[in-house]
């Protein structure tokens, strides 16, 4: 039987026996914190982990449960704030990582969201399938693997849902990090960061890496005056970009508003460039609609007018500053029924953005 096969079939084991596949743990601390003053810290994910099996073999599992260590640290408490499935039990081939203590990485097991939410985008659909692809089978792809991939565009244009949603539909963790945390105040604190991130991501593959606000470490080098605190970083990076170590089933996604700052040479690592535009208006009604269904008050609105007056406006503008805005401005004067005056009203408050599309900067 082929490697993948195994996987598959493996995968479809653990689902019938109610075995956990991912285990996402979170360190709360003592019952009585006075009588203790050791706190661990999980220093070698694998050994702890191999730890961790020994000790909760068979225990069962779900969101919110707490586990307790009774072993080196007597009567630490842990929380399960993620699980894969939602429960079920501890086996010998469950994966369980413990939360970063600085909470610089985000670990998710991604549930709320499909490629399906994700309104318009469709020529970015088509190319992230190939990720989805990937991610599902990464034996299939060898040498062609879509490992480094760049989303860029406007705010607010679901860069970050796309991502997340390629991690569900994949059934893969989803590490995420705004690149700013990336950047230590020490000599090696960069470095250090990268390698944990990597290191997380490989002892989890397949799996997603999203790293947020990338031109904030990715500057050209017309602007590296402006921040000359990120050389350790891009130079971390940039080796685990070109897969120095073998980081198979690991797809890095980059997000950016700003694809001009990004120095060519970071660029050239990322082997498809995805652009993400502002929405047209049949994709502002869409989300418009999509956004006001189980809402709490009755809406009659004409949501065409309103689609028609938003032109310029992201998805996240149109939930965040005229349905938001509308609701809670709504809910202050003690109204009932949401009209389309009231939405065209917070649209008039809000400063429209720039239609211009993002530029590409070529060296």
């Amino acid at each position: 039987m082929s490697k993948s096969r195994s996987s598959q079939a493996h995968k479809a084991n653990q689902r019938r026996n109610g075995e956990v596949k991912y285990l996402i743990l979170k360190p709360l601390g003592y019952p009585l914190k006075a009588s203790y003053h050791e706190y661990p810290v999980v220093d070698n994910p694998r050994v702890f982990e191999r730890y961790a099996k020994d000790q909760w073999k068979g225990e069962f599992v779900s969101k919110g449960k707490l586990i307790f260590d009774m072993r080196m640290f007597p009567d630490f408490a842990f929380e399960v704030v993620n699980a894969e499935p939602e429960f079920g039990v501890i086996t010998e081939s469950t994966i369980i990582l413990v939360e970063s203590q600085n909470r610089a990485i985000e670990t998710e097991i991604v549930k709320d969201v499909t490629l399906n939410d994700v309104v318009g985008h469709e020529e970015a659909k088509k190319k992230v399938r190939v990720i989805l692809e990937y991610l599902k089978n990464p034996d299939k792809f060898g040498k062609w693997a879509p490992k480094n991939v760049l989303f860029y565009g406007y705010s607010g244009t679901g860069k970050t849902m796309m991502a997340k949603a390629l991690a569900n539909e994949a059934n893969v963790p989803f590490l995420s990090i705004k690149s700013t945390k990336l950047i230590g105040e020490h000599v090696g604190d960069s470095a250090r960061k990268i390698h944990e991130l990597y290191d997380r991501a490989r002892h989890l593959a397949p799996c997603i890496v999203f790293l947020d606000e990338f031109d904030s470490i990715a500057l050209d080098r017309n602007y590296q005056d402006l921040r000359g605190d990120v050389s350790e970083v891009v130079n971390s990076l940039l080796t685990e970009l070109d897969g120095i170590q073998k980081n198979d089933g690991i797809c890095t996604i980059a997000a950016t508003n700003r694809i001009e700052m990004i120095d060519y040479s970071i660029k050239s690592r990322f082997e498809e460039e995805i652009m993400f535009g502002l929405p047209s208006f049949n994709e502002r009604l869409e989300i418009l609609k999509k956004n006001l269904i189980d809402f709490p008050l009755e809406v009659k609105a004409n949501l065409e007018v309103i689609a028609m007056h938003t032109e310029g406006f992201s998805g996240r503008d149109l939930v965040e500053k005229v349905i938001k805005t509308t609701l809670h401005r709504a809910i202050a004067e003690g109204k009932e029924i949401i009209h389309t005056e009231d939405l065209v009203s917070s649209i008039t408050r809000v400063k429209r953005p720039s239609t211009t599309p993002p530029k590409q900067m070529f060296i």
